[in-house]
């Protein structure tokens, strides 16, 4: 009996319930949430799932599960009031439940602006299920797969959030003590989505070509539709979007600090004044220049991120991004070069791949690899500022031959940073994570 070769058979079909999670800002971005809801729910076997979030600090939250005829409503009395126990405690088993009927076909997720559509991948990707009948605990993506992220933005608002400072709590959109920006969560919502909704009255020619500028280097891949009338979008619209996508676009997937900065293939031309800049260095910044070279990032940008390559602290990679006036540097893990052999097995191997073609005998494969979106920058403003953070000769022998000595250089981000800095001109003390783990900083 001939054996076929595994590698020669079909694919086994996906049996995975997809789920297709819709994001956008309060106001008409957040009309348009509720638009795509609609008109997905229309299809056979359709569920539409929202947590109403506004009053999650004192611990309630409000859930409401559609289907073309049926809407039920329950409150939920959560022990700690916070987004991850809404999402551990009822968010993922209610999908696991909702997968495991043969009734339901695709699952909508409506998000409250105060789920992250990153933070909701993440769980579905790694958070243990415990506790539903008949089922093995483990993470909800055995049984459901991310379809798409749809993300609703106001044509007319949508680059003023982006660029601004302004925070959530500040707006009214969040509790006090919720520290993340509007810019934050506006870039947050387009970078990491499949596919983009740009609602609002029909813009001027010039200003629809600005935005489609930015989004065109945000988000290469996704595609974009204007729409002037909610009232006009049907489910064929919103099906057509989805078959826009391209097959391999991102669905979900979370990137680590590692992974390629430009995705996709942006364009690298500057249009409407609209840039993508790429900043590159084989030698680190000197902490306290680069301190006060930052605000460069902050005004006229959109976004940067990036990988940095700090003196005082020769084995951290230090992961840097921003979104308009906030910015935050926090810790990615360690440069291979600073690494154990055992740690070196561990490590990505597409990674180690890369890190090998540009590795320097002495410093291995630390460097300083940035990516700012600009819109009303001067690009050779923001190199300038940065070439000048850079250490110069005779600070880089040091670093070669007396890392002790440069260990004494006063340091900024010593407990990591924030920006802006607190009134009193210290640093913010938070911990900011890179995009394998976003959380709610700003």
């Amino acid at each position: 009996m001939v054996v076929p070769d595994p590698a020669l058979l079909p694919p086994e079909p996906d049996r995975r319930t997809p789920v297709v999670l819709v994001a956008g800002l309060p106001g008409r971005a957040a009309a348009g949430v509720e638009c795509v809801a609609d008109a997905l729910l229309g299809g056979d076997g359709v569920v539409v799932v929202r947590h109403e979030l506004s009053e999650l600090r004192e611990g309630v939250v409000r859930r409401t599960v559609r289907t073309a005829t049926d809407t039920r409503i329950t409150v939920l009395e959560l022990a700690h009031g916070c987004v991850s126990c809404t999402l551990r405690a009822d968010l993922l088993p209610l999908l696991c439940t909702l997968a495991a009927r043969e009734s339901v076909r695709r699952i909508v997720l409506a998000l409250d602006p105060a789920f992250e559509a990153e933070a909701v991948c993440q769980a579905i990707a790694d958070v243990v299920v415990t506790g539903v009948v008949g089922r093995v605990d483990g993470p909800a993506a055995r049984d459901v797969r991310v379809e798409a992220v749809l993300t609703c933005l106001d044509s007319q608002e949508w680059l003023s959030d982006a660029t601004g400072d302004e925070t959530l709590a500040e707006r009214g959109l969040a509790a006090a003590d919720d520290d993340r920006t509007v810019a934050q969560v506006a870039v947050g919502q387009v970078d990491f989505a499949d596919a983009v909704l740009a609602i609002g009255p029909a813009l001027d020619a010039v200003e629809q070509a600005r935005l489609g500028a930015v989004l065109t280097r945000l988000v290469p891949e996704a595609p974009v539709a204007w729409i002037d009338d909610l009232d006009a979008v049907a489910a064929a619209d919103i099906e057509a979007l989805l078959a826009r996508i391209p097959a391999g676009s991102r669905r979900g997937r979370i990137f680590d600090a590692h992974a390629p900065l430009l995705r996709g293939q942006p364009p690298l031309v500057a249009e409407y004044g609209v840039g993508l800049i790429e900043f590159a260095a084989s030698r680190p910044f000197h902490p306290g220049r680069l301190h006060d070279a930052l605000d460069v990032l902050l005004d006229g940008v959109v976004t940067a991120r990036g990988r940095l390559w700090l003196a005082t602290q020769p084995d951290e990679v230090v992961w840097l991004e921003s979104a308009g006036g906030g910015l935050r540097v926090g810790g990615a893990g360690r440069w291979l070069a600073a690494m154990s052999e055992d740690e070196l097995a561990q490590a990505d191997p597409s990674r180690r791949a890369l890190a090998a073609l540009r590795w320097d005998d002495r410093f291995g494969d630390r460097d300083v690899s940035l990516v700012i979106l600009a819109h009303d920058a001067d690009p050779a403003e923001i190199r300038r500022a940065l070439h000048w953070a850079l250490v110069e000769d005779d600070e880089l022998r040091l670093v070669e031959r007396a890392p002790e000595r440069v260990a004494l250089w006063d340091d900024p981000f010593g407990e990591w940073h924030a920006d802006p800095c607190d009134d009193a001109g210290e640093l913010v003390d938070e911990v900011a994570e890179p995009k394998s783990s976003r959380g709610e900083g700003k």
